[in-house]
């Protein structure tokens, strides 16, 4: 891979500067497929996903997106190209389609109601109110409001972490179902099974610094046993 392909951090530092919580971070994060990142609590997986629609600058190093400087793109332009879910879905005041107007104000109630379909959320929910939606129809809301802009990747903080088994089975698929139809996700997971259930790629941060990148398959063989930990990696009598 190239850097114009994606996301390429270069010796990228990050945090408080007496504390930086990222340190010397190098690692390209393909525009394609779903990419993990997991890690122990702290490690800084967080402050990386912010740094990629600048939410957060680094202290130190560069990061591009599609070759070109993250610094040099304004944030409300990158936004609309990389789009964020957050683990609690954020939810302004009014409807669904209020919400939606939020995204695109000229989004209109056709438009609504297909983006709404592709995410498997009922149309007949599009004038209820964005406050009475259950957990996982409010995560669908702000997936398919995230789309309104026509986004070209997709990052996702642990945003299945608050949801039953069932809805978060569900976020999965839709995040499998985007991913197959070309839309880059770069997901955070603290759960080692979702991991496993989703990922073409995973990024293991420790310490605040890349432990390993790679195919699932590459990180089950690694010779670090804290990166097989946090993939979940079965022990060697286990494996097919």
């Amino acid at each position: 891979m190239t850097d114009a392909d994606g996301f390429s951090l270069r010796s990228v530092a990050a945090g408080p500067p007496a504390t930086p919580i990222l340190r010397d971070v190098t690692v390209d994060i393909p525009a394609a497929g779903i990419t993990v990142i997991v890690g122990p609590s702290g490690s800084g997986k967080s402050t990386l996903l912010r740094l990629l629609n600048r939410l957060d600058d680094p202290l130190g190093g560069e990061v591009r997106w599609h070759g070109e400087p993250l610094d040099s793109i304004a944030p409300q332009a990158l936004r609309r190209q990389v789009a964020t879910v957050f683990q609690r879905p954020p939810l302004f005041p009014g409807s669904v389609l209020d919400n939606f107007r939020v995204a695109d104000p000229d989004v209109d109630a056709d438009r609504a109601v297909h983006v709404m379909a592709h995410v498997g959320l009922d149309p007949a929910l599009l004038n209820r109110a964005a406050s009475a939606l259950s957990g996982g129809e409010a995560q669908r809301m702000c997936v398919a409001r995230a789309l309104l802009t026509r986004p070209r990747v997709l990052l996702a903080d642990e945003p299945t972490a608050a949801l039953d088994l069932d809805a978060r089975l569900a976020i999965e698929a839709l995040a499998r179902q985007l991913a197959d139809e070309g839309l880059a996700v770069v997901w955070v997971s603290h759960d080692t099974e979702q991991l496993r259930r989703l990922a073409d790629h995973v990024l293991a941060i420790v310490g605040g610094a890349v432990a390993a990148f790679g195919h699932l398959a590459d990180l089950d063989a690694s010779d670090d046993a804290v990166v097989r930990r946090l993939v979940g990696a079965p022990e060697p009598g286990e494996r097919s």
